[in-house]
């Protein structure tokens, strides 16, 4: 498994201590009703931008609801060049407890 999974608590530290790229992957109403501060929305519509216009050497945080569509996000990711790729396990629903 090239991506790696990691807790929320491993998450908050990512977020704290390194300069990291925050991707939801949850619906778009999802995202609008609470995400996690400075995270950016993915979906079939940005996509390809975001590929093609983020800094690959950072590292990459990717959520879900739960942390399982995470886990094909962050695969997916990895084999688009992204060095760094983390799923956080339990999703944005761990995340706000």
């Amino acid at each position: 498994m090239p991506f790696k999974r990691i807790s929320v608590d491993e998450a908050r530290a990512l977020i704290g201590d390194s300069d990291v790229n925050i991707i939801d992957v949850r619906d778009p109403g999802s995202f609008e009703a609470g995400n996690i501060d400075g995270a950016t929305h993915v979906s079939d519509s940005n996509l390809q931008d975001f590929i093609d216009n983020t800094d690959k050497t950072r590292p990459l945080l990717i959520y879900c609801f739960h942390g399982n569509m995470s886990q094909g996000a962050a695969d997916y990711f990895d084999g688009q060049g992204f060095a760094d790729v983390y799923s956080m396990d339990g999703g944005y629903e761990a995340w706000r407890l």
